[in-house]
């Protein structure tokens, strides 16, 4: 596999990249680890128990856009 060099992009372009790669990604074909299949239900039902206290993910990443990018 060649090497790529990202180094001529922003930020914001190494953002949407990353987004767009992870959403190319078939779920079946990296499944989830049983350590992170059991985070997974642990944070799921933190936030059932607590809803009041979660973030949209949009609004989450939009903050981080904002101090990061």
């Amino acid at each position: 596999m060649a090497t790529l060099d990202f180094s001529n992009l922003t930020t914001q372009e190494r953002l949407d990249l990353i987004e767009a790669l992870w959403d190319s990604l078939d779920a079946e074909a990296a499944p989830l680890t049983d350590a992170q299949a059991e985070e997974v239900r642990r944070r799921l039902h933190t936030l059932d128990e607590d809803i009041e206290h979660g973030r949209d993910a949009s609004e989450l990443l939009a903050d981080l856009r904002r101090r990061h990018g």
